[in-house]
């Protein structure tokens, strides 16, 4: 059902698409809807009856027995009915949240790096809801209400045409300045949505970063700048309101005015004699009833016109492509496969704005510790980010064990990695779920390997529950250092062949960073590394380091070569 962001605007048929697979529960919700409408249209005429045999000086008890029971009934039916549709409505929407959030879970990486997180999770939420509220009742107030209306109006010709003209006049002048509203109402909702994403997006990125916020004493900006985008969805929102403030008048005389009018003149009808006060009092009812079906016609009109903005702001999500996890077309074989964990080939690679790798090429041998080095904006994040495969090189090579990574998925790719990040993001929840969270069954002899390997076993003795503890949201209990020992465990539990390094030892303070130099040394012995290192202790340890200048290979060789060879790695090494 997704459409490009450049595709033609929603439609209504485009909703009725989202009832597919749920149409039978929704026609019996049609179907209990319509028949207690029924009901309701039979009662006016019992009372017309029962007051008709009353001036006769007959006992009406039995009709209205059966009028109260026609009550009762069409109450329990339009209950049941509206139970059914709004179930159906939370199933709808189920089945496209889970669809929003696993396509949003897929995304390639440039997709995040160009979009604003807190406008698409605003799409999967407010948008959503929207959605519901379509389906669970414009859909079938708009029937049910047309039906019903259409009923009423026969029975209304049926009992007096006079008054019913004057009630046409009236509801058409009402329709008039409804309709006129209506079209501006799609456009100013979109305005809106668009605007609440906006704010959501700016709120997550103020409280993400909410402990720099404060030192920055920038509570105030960040306030304006949030604000200004619930401004704008404000004024969209008057908009809006504004255009169902001529609307919701123009129903209210529609209504109210109808009444007023079938009262008077049938009135002074029925003082002439020139009609029946049972038919005054049946045509009355009929006219009160219409007052309802005309407005929830409305409600659902404007509501769904409301749903095909919210529709089109979901297809643009579900438009936008998801990263490919198969193996390319077979590449061309290479010369000779290499006996390194990781090689590049005379790789490049360019983000839009700017060229970042010019040919880079280098091994990281098996069981060995390979520091990246250079000044920041060399392109050292950028080559992890391709071991990863986060992002494809325009050219060259990238041979994992040995095989190109273009033969292989990117699942199986990173089967074979793992990755510690310089930011070290630790999820909300415990230790433990963050430990073994990508290898959830993990038993217990294993955590407590990689707890050892980490040396978290201090900190997993002074939690109260130990592996169990809370971490707080984005392991905000846990020290710099903490998180980035929690990331190291997370990743050594996988077993992986290469293990990726973004500055392990930025946030620790010499003691801490002494004993993860001596783990590191320990995880060399059983898979290959490859660091972006900075400090000297970091590029000592190293056996072989890579230096970045410039975006290609400005030399290669151990620390003490290079100590001796290269005046760039003098500088960045003292």
């Amino acid at each position: 059902m997704s459409r490009g962001p450049d595709a033609p605007g929603a439609r209504v048929r485009d909703l009725l698409g989202l009832v597919r697979g749920h149409r039978k529960a929704v026609l019996v919700a049609v179907l209990l809807t319509l028949v207690g409408a029924v009901l309701g249209l039979a009662q006016p005429l019992l009372a017309r009856e029962a007051i008709t045999q009353a001036g006769t000086g007959r006992a009406a008890w039995g009709l209205v027995a059966v009028l109260a029971a026609l009550f009762v009934a069409q109450a329990l039916l339009g209950a049941f009915g509206r139970f059914l549709l709004e179930r159906t409505g939370e199933g709808i929407v189920l089945g496209l949240r889970r669809s929003l959030i696993g396509h949003l879970l897929k995304l390639p990486i440039p997709v995040y790096d160009e979009r604003r997180i807190g406008d698409l999770v605003s799409r999967t939420g407010a948008d959503t809801t929207v959605l519901r509220d379509v389906v669970a009742q414009s859909f079938v107030d708009l029937v049910t209400g047309v039906i019903t209306t259409a009923g009423i109006v026969a029975l209304m010709v049926w009992l007096d045409v006079t008054l019913f003209v004057l009630v046409f006049v009236t509801v058409a002048a009402g329709a008039l300045l409804v309709v006129g509203a209506v079209r501006g109402m799609r456009a100013a909702s979109e305005r809106t949505q668009a605007s609440v994403g906006a704010m959501a997006a700016d709120l997550d990125r103020a409280l993400g970063a909410i402990r720099t916020v404060r030192a920055s004493r920038a509570e105030q900006r960040e306030t304006e700048r949030i604000g200004r985008q619930a401004d704008s969805a404000y004024r969209s929102g008057v908009r809006t309101a504004r255009l169902a403030c001529v609307a919701d008048p123009a129903v209210e005389l529609a209504a109210n005015g109808t009444l007023l009018l079938v009262l008077l003149v049938g009135g002074v009808r029925v003082a002439r004699d020139a009609a029946s006060l049972g038919d005054l009092v049946a045509f009355l009812l009929y006219a009160s009833y219409l007052a309802v079906p005309l407005a929830s016609t409305f409600h659902a009109v404007t509501t769904i016109q409301r749903g095909m903005g919210a529709l089109q702001r979901v297809w643009e999500v579900l438009a936008l492509p998801v990263e490919e996890n198969r193996a390319s077309s077979p590449v061309a074989a290479e010369p000779a496969r290499t006996t390194a964990v990781l090689e590049f080939r005379d790789v490049r690679f360019h983000y839009p704005d700017r060229p970042v790798l010019h040919g880079v090429s280098f091994e990281v041998p098996p069981r060995s510790l390979v520091a990246l080095a250079g000044r920041s904006g060399e392109g050292k994040s950028t080559v992890l980010a391709l071991v990863e495969r986060f992002y494809d090189p325009q050219g060259g090579s990238i041979l994992l064990e040995g095989r190109d990574v273009r033969e292989l998925s990117r699942a199986q790719c990173r089967a074979r990695l793992a990755f510690v990040e310089q930011n070290t993001p630790v999820l909300h929840g415990t230790l433990r779920d963050n430990i073994t969270y990508a290898d959830p069954d993990a038993d217990v002899a294993e955590i407590d390997r990689v707890v050892r390997l980490a040396d978290l076993g201090d900190l997993v003795a002074r939690l109260p529950a130990g592996l169990d503890t809370e971490v707080g949201d984005r392991g905000c209990t846990l020290s710099g250092g903490e998180r980035q020992r929690v990331a190291l465990a997370r990743a050594l539990l996988t077993k992986p062949s290469l293990l990726l390094l973004d500055e392990p030892t930025s946030q620790l303070d010499a003691m801490t960073e002494a004993v993860l130099a001596e783990t590191v040394a320990r995880v060399a012995a059983e898979c290959a590394l490859l660091v972006i290192a900075h400090r000297p202790s970091t590029l000592r340890s190293a056996d072989c380091v890579v230096l970045l200048d410039g975006g290609r290979v400005a030399a290669r060789g151990t620390p003490a070569q290079l100590l001796s060879d290269s005046e760039l790695y003098r500088r960045l090494a003292t």
